[in-house]
């Protein structure tokens, strides 16, 4: 049996602190939930998962109130590439794509803006997401500019209210103003043909 003489310290009794003061495990719980989700989300995008199957609040929701400047100095023939209201959502069939220059995939599916552009009774509305007037100016300058209107959003601030995840992200958007399709990603040939077209073709004839 150990003694007080033989060195050992007692042993504490029941309620008596030892001196140690214990971690507090609760503050991190928010980090631990915060860590899961995140995990959750990335797992979803980049090990196989479909990133379109993450649920939208805003289909079949009118599309959010929106107030966005133009950006600084863009023009196309001499004149100013004006922003856009809510109100501007009316009256014909938008597509309203968040893009930045900043964007890689933004890049890559350009092309497919541009072809868009070409469709018939079509507006084609971008949100410039966090980025700088110049480098808007200069990544539309060397691509083309496929939009009929370009709203700047410096601060995020509509993109968070549209509920973007990232960049790029496309929405279509009825003569109702009405959110009726989102695509979440770059667009490319294959989802364009496959998956986007025939969202449009149904929204543009009231399917």
């Amino acid at each position: 049996m150990t003694t007080p003489e033989s060195g050992a310290e007692p042993a504490a009794k029941p309620g008596e602190k030892d001196g140690k003061q214990g971690f507090p495990v609760l503050v991190l719980l928010p980090l631990v939930v915060f860590a899961a989700l995140a995990g959750l989300f990335l797992f979803q995008l980049t090990l196989g998962g479909d990133p379109q199957k993450i649920p939208s609040a805003l289909i079949d929701k009118p599309a959010p109130d929106v107030e966005l400047l133009p950006v600084e100095g863009l023009n196309a023939n001499g004149a100013q590439v004006p922003g856009f209201s809510r109100s501007d959502l009316t009256g014909r069939v938008s597509v309203v794509n968040v893009f930045a220059s900043w964007c890689v995939p933004c890049r890559q599916e350009h092309p497919l803006l541009e072809d868009l552009a070409r469709v018939e009774g079509l507006q084609l509305i971008g949100i410039n997401y966090k980025d700088k007037p110049e480098n808007a100016r200069r990544f539309l300058g060397s691509l083309g500019n496929p939009y009929d209107r370009i709203g700047a959003d410096a601060a995020g601030r509509t993109a968070i209210d549209w509920g973007v995840y990232g960049v790029p992200e496309t929405f279509i958007v009825d003569a109702d103003g009405m959110i009726r399709f989102k695509f979440i990603g770059p667009l490319t040939p294959a989802s364009y043909r496959d998956r986007f077209l025939p969202e449009l073709q149904k929204v543009m004839t009231g399917g």
